[in-house]
């Protein structure tokens, strides 16, 4: 399935501001601008349960609240804060103009079962075009 969120760019809100956000809901990013730039494609499994899936449903409908009450002006929201990491949530420092409860437990049934991304976002797609390897030369591998 193909979601179509470009229309959200209205709201100053892309694509991947709402894959990042269904992390702090307990889901993998799913991916994003394939085949449609701005778009996003889910594909659940037939192993997926009712619960599952009425589960990510409920996550989309409060992302798609959360797109609602967004603006251009705004980019201290929950979906471009998003994700949200342990670290940030528990430091004794907090300076986002929403709580912390909205911005880990967006909704009850993450209080029992949380996912704590471990970084936030890094460089989105940069990384994935511009590799850069970090490994010894291959001088160190050789045999004296």
């Amino acid at each position: 399935m193909i979601i179509d969120c470009r229309p959200f760019k209205e709201n100053g809100i892309e694509v991947v501001d709402i894959a990042k956000r269904l992390m702090d809901y307990g889901f993998h990013s799913p991916t994003v601008s394939f085949p449609v730039a701005g778009t996003m494609m889910i594909e659940p499994t037939e192993s997926e349960s009712k619960t599952e899936m009425d589960r990510f449903c409920d996550a989309m409908i409060s992302i798609r609240k959360e797109i609602a009450q967004a603006s251009k002006e705004d980019t201290n929201n929950p979906l471009k804060n998003a994700p949200h990491t342990m670290a940030m949530v528990t430091s004794d420092e907090w300076l986002l103009p929403y709580s912390r409860e909205k911005a880990a437990f967006p909704l009850a049934y993450v209080h029992d079962n949380k996912f704590w991304p471990t970084v936030r976002r890094v460089d989105d797609a940069f990384g994935d075009r511009n590799l850069i390897c970090t490994c010894a030369p291959i001088e160190a591998y050789m045999d004296a």
